[in-house]
């Protein structure tokens, strides 16, 4: 087994590591989301945790773990005998994005149970990680059907396997922990109201602070043992100190004034639901036990609204996370009465706030600690910790030439999003799972059976007894049990929804640049990317003014990402129509390459002018062709506006086999009629 890189070994990164030894602490704080750019040592720092855990003890070869003090009496490994225990480290268990169902809850032999009636479970990672870390990286990737029955275990604290009447239970209560890059798509609301705090990671730009990062990583490369050996005594310390603020924390007291300035803070920033004051109290208490004192000050109530409000109060999925620091101290000022039955902050030691010599709790080891980056050197990098923000509507800056004879503009900003018509793609595809389109999956209504390709995942238990009835006699059946052999099981063959690569094609040439407009497009455009974001799409965007076309963003699940380019995007210039239209027709020739299964939708918008390049009516026709003969999925959004229009989006549409709609028929509660799929034969679809 590889020697793991030593926690108290990790360079700075203070509110990361402050918020793992809270969970450690205190796993009722409701585990970790890391949220930043690559190289961050999200990863390592959470590995590392595991070493510092206490150790724990379980019942003598259960495999859930059970606690021998109180083992659970549905056990499937039960009921267990008093007094066989074993004591061990506590287990951090990795949950890989592409785990199959049955790897993440645990398997039924579908054969014994039909033909025996013997329920022989092989458990799955989330018995393992009963009791202890369940860890997922990249966990913005994991398919939404994992993300379901992870937020079931972690709100009953049990996991349930249940096929064809076959049911096993049994407890999976486990410190759920996380990293994800922002770049590559944000999570679900539930999944992500479901970790109890999070910071946000970024690369130092401290040239002294990243040698020290390579110097260590080079000396742990070099010899893993010699190097952990030499953190040793830190370790040791650290894994103490752990212990003895478990001790402490029950001893702990949270006052009323503190509750105020709690419920005071999450009403503040309009959080939604209890959770946040919950958790808030839990990491307020653990705080508090980590600095050794026995009551909590409102330094540990700001520091726990910093930890765990961020990811809580985002109302938009463009808006940037973060709370406003101002805002936070004038309410902790305002509702930071004092209790009449307070001791005082004293703390076991005595002095003046009972915590280490330098005030309030440290954040680890080094003496860290410090507030989460809520903004400024490299945070908005990941895509997690920019600015974000969908800006309210409004003309924007005033024109102005980009240079000589440029003719570009300065951006404007977009009007506000509103709630869009669905398009979706024709046809049933077998893509990623998602919200859009028709697709085969493993989710969803059953539609018929077919024989096992593979493993057998879902049994079609009506197909399964037709196949095997007629044999019965033949294969001297006796007993109540059916004789099923391994030619009789039949899969069921399920449709659900996928998700498709949402390509943007947007015009923002001269033609475009009436302030007015652009300002509508760019609300439209947003408005579509909001969707996408609702129904896990991954999204690009193309754009094309002057002499060419540019991708602004090459495909990706980061909606937020392309939200902040389309608010950048400048606009002047000719309209070349032809160079748009082949740049996206290279772009999805690439994406193919990459995720074959992925069906794309092709979403031009434009008012249908084309006048950049040699016979630019002709090519963009020619070019709009392409799309129509590969059965590429399009829409045309007609930005053409004024009482004379002259159809040139609408024929556009027809050269794409598309369907083109207008701004006003774009929207969920226009009146005008709009086909929710996208009109055009789609020979990959079919």
């Amino acid at each position: 087994m590889s020697t793991p890189f030593p926690f108290t070994a990790v360079v700075g990164q203070d509110d990361l590591r402050l918020a793992l030894l809270l969970n450690a602490v205190s796993p009722a704080v409701g585990g970790v989301l890391v949220r930043g750019e690559k190289g961050t040592a999200k990863s390592t720092a959470v590995r590392a945790l595991s070493a510092l855990m206490p150790a724990l003890d379980a019942v003598t070869g259960c495999r859930f773990s059970c606690d021998p003090a109180s083992p659970d009496p549905a056990c499937p490994d039960g009921p267990h005998e008093p007094g066989a225990s074993e004591t061990r480290p506590a287990r951090m268990v990795e949950l890989p994005v592409g785990a199959s169902e049955d790897r993440l809850v645990g398997a039924l032999d579908i054969e014994r149970a039909l033909a025996e009636g013997v329920k022989a479970f092989e458990p799955g990672l989330l018995a393992d990680a009963h009791r202890g870390i369940l860890y997922v990286d990249e966990v913005n990737l994991l398919h939404d059907h994992l993300v379901d029955l992870l937020l079931d275990a972690a709100a009953m604290g049990a996991s349930y396997v249940e096929r064809e009447g076959v049911s096993v239970r049994h407890a999976a209560r486990f410190l759920l922990v996380g990293t994800m890059n922002p770049e590559e798509g944000e999570l679900r609301p539930q999944l992500l109201d479901r970790f109890g705090l999070t910071v946000e990671v970024a690369a130092s730009r401290e040239p002294d602070q990243r040698v020290e990062v390579v110097r260590r990583r080079l000396a742990h490369d070099d010899d893993p043992e010699a190097f952990a050996a030499r953190w040793a005594d830190e370790e040791a310390a650290v894994r103490a100190r752990i212990a003895a603020a478990r001790e402490l924390l029950p001893s702990v007291r949270l006052g009323d004034a503190a509750l105020r300035q709690i419920a005071a803070t999450c009403a503040a920033f309009e959080v939604d639901g209890m959770r946040a004051d919950i958790v808030m109290a839990r990491t307020a208490t653990a705080l508090a036990a980590w600095a050794g004192r026995t009551d909590v000050l409102a330094e540990d109530v700001r520091q726990a609204a910093l930890l765990a409000l961020p990811h809580r109060r985002r109302r938009n999925p463009f808006d940037a996370p973060g709370l406003d620091e101002d805002k936070l101290d004038e309410t902790l000022e305002e509702f930071g009465g004092s209790d009449d039955e307070d001791p005082g902050p004293q703390g076991p030691e005595g002095g003046p706030d009972g915590g280490p010599e330098d005030g309030g709790p440290d954040g680890g080891p080094d003496g860290g600690g410090g507030l989460p980056p809520q903004s400024g050197d490299g945070a908005g990098a990941g895509g997690g910790g920019g600015d974000a923000t969908v800006p309210p509507q409004g003309d924007g800056a005033a024109p102005r030439p980009a240079g000589p004879g440029a003719g570009e503009q300065s951006p404007v900003r977009a009007a506000e999003p509103f709630r869009t018509k669905t398009l979706s793609v024709p046809g049933i595809g077998e893509g990623a799972a998602g919200r859009r389109s028709r697709a085969r999956t493993e989710h969803g209504r059953t539609t018929g059976a077919r024989r096992p390709r593979g493993a057998l995942t879902k049994l079609h238990l009506a197909a399964t007894v037709h196949a095997a009835a007629p044999h019965q006699r033949v294969r001297g059946r006796s007993g109540p049990g059916l004789v099923v052999r391994r030619d009789d099981l039949r899969q069921a063959v399920r449709e659900g929804r996928e998700g498709n690569l949402v390509l943007f094609v947007v015009d923002a040439s001269g033609s475009m640049a009436a302030r007015r407009r652009m300002g509508a497009v760019k609300g439209a455009v947003l408005s579509l990317l909001l969707d996408a974001y609702q129904r896990r799409d991954k999204v690009g965007l193309v754009t094309f003014r002057g002499s060419g076309a540019d991708v602004a963003l090459p495909p990706t699940s980061s909606v937020d990402a392309a939200a902040v380019r389309l608010e950048s995007l400048p606009t002047g210039g000719r309209t070349p129509l032809a160079a748009g239209l082949l740049r996206a027709h290279d772009v999805l020739r690439v994406e193919r390459l990459r995720d074959p299964a992925r069906r794309a939708l092709v979403v031009v918008v434009t008012d249908g002018r084309a006048t950049g390049g040699p016979e630019p009516v002709a090519t963009a026709g020619r070019a709009a062709r392409l799309f129509a003969a590969e059965g590429v999925a399009s829409v045309v959004v007609d930005c053409e506006s004024g009482p004379v229009r002259l159809g040139l989006a609408g024929e556009l549409a027809a050269q794409l086999g598309g369907t083109a709609v207008t701004l006003d028929e774009l929207r969920a509660d226009s009146i005008a009629g709009l086909v929710k799929n996208v009109q055009g034969t789609s020979r990959r679809a079919a």
